[in-house]
């Protein structure tokens, strides 16, 4: 049986310290930073290092390669792709061009992560950025209007699933609003909660069926002023499994972040009692996850039941699919709208 735990690792090859430490605590996947990657090679090769730790040659393995700024995979060995806001544009122009050149470039994203044996990608970002909020968000939103970014979210979902990885959207039930980075400060949104269903939460809402979400770490005052969404019962059990209806796997951003504070064990145990299938820690340090691990227990029960249905929804690419005509295609729709 597998943990409730997804971890990184601290380099770009498996250390002994960590192989068995995985081997011991069995986490249900593993997430990829840019300290992990060399070379297609290498990369191949520390999957299936993590991989074999657990013993499943189909474990999860993450990465957040969106584009723009938050890409793990970067040029020159890997294709730079443009954030998602050039897609939202293109989309303003021509809905059909802007809807094909989304789904290119979301396959092309997930052929090149088949290649490696990486299989989930935390694609796409479905927040809807608010007038005066932290850029955090920003281009890496779509727009700034809910029907573009439900239209072109279900668009890129579709590539991904295409290409044989599974989509995590995110930040549910809502970033964009935030005045500050979560990466660094715990971010306070204090719009009703009417408004807040019209508008942040509609895009999830829509989209309830892509197979895994990723929680925010922010404060909704008018929901629950006391615990950011990942630790919140009532942001979890009332609004994402209530009104927003998500019934797919849900995890947890990255524990280590600045927006939580207390003890990492504290924070796991907390995302977890609030109601998150599975927690996420990022950086690789082995005694903070060493602390996650001491409150992480078995996957069972419902969240298990969510895993097996997330993991069935991945497919194996179409064998015909070209890349090169693919990205072809790809500059000509975006160098249509240059």
């Amino acid at each position: 049986m597998r943990s409730r735990a997804i971890y990184g690792c601290a380099g770009p090859v498996l250390t002994p310290a960590e192989r068995s430490f995985f081997r011991e605590t069995r986490p249900w996947g593993f997430i990829l930073f840019a300290r992990n990657i060399e070379n297609p090679g290498q990369i191949r090769a520390l999957v299936a290092a993590l991989r074999d730790s657990v013993g499943d040659g189909a474990a999860p393995v993450l990465i957040d390669q969106e584009g723009g700024r938050v890409a793990r995979l970067k040029p020159p060995q890997w294709q730079a792709r443009p954030p998602a806001a050039r897609f939202g544009a293109l989309f303003q122009d021509n809905p059909e061009t802007g809807r094909e050149a989304t789904y290119l470039n979301a396959r092309l994203i997930a052929h090149e992560l088949f290649s490696l044996g990486i299989n989930v990608d935390c694609l796409p970002v479905l927040d809807v950025p608010a007038p005066g909020a932290h850029d955090i968000i920003g281009d890496r939103a779509f727009a700034t209007d809910p029907p573009t970014i439900i239209d072109l979210g279900r668009t890129q979902i579709e590539g991904l699933l295409d290409g044989g990885v599974l989509p995590v959207m995110k930040h549910i039930p809502g970033h964009g609003r935030a005045g500050a980075d979560s990466h660094l400060a715990l971010p306070r949104v204090d719009a009703r909660i009417e408004e807040l269903s019209a508008s942040d939460f509609v895009t999830f809402r829509s989209l309830d069926s892509c197979p895994i979400a990723m929680t925010a770490h922010v404060v909704y005052d008018s929901i629950d002023p006391q615990r950011p969404a990942t630790t919140s019962p009532k942001v979890i059990r009332d609004v994402i499994r209530g009104e927003i209806g998500f019934d797919g796997l849900l995890m947890s951003d990255d524990l280590s972040m600045k927006a939580l504070d207390g003890p990492l064990a504290a924070r796991a145990k907390a995302a977890l009692f609030a109601g998150c299938d599975l927690v996420l820690h990022c950086n690789g340090d082995m005694d903070e996850m060493k602390d996650v691990a001491g409150e992480v227990k078995e996957l069972d029960g419902l969240a298990a039941k969510r895993s097996e249905l997330a993991l069935a929804q991945l497919r194996v690419p179409d064998a015909g699919f070209d890349p090169l005509r693919a990205q072809a295609r790809l500059d000509e729709l975006l160098g249509g709208a240059a």
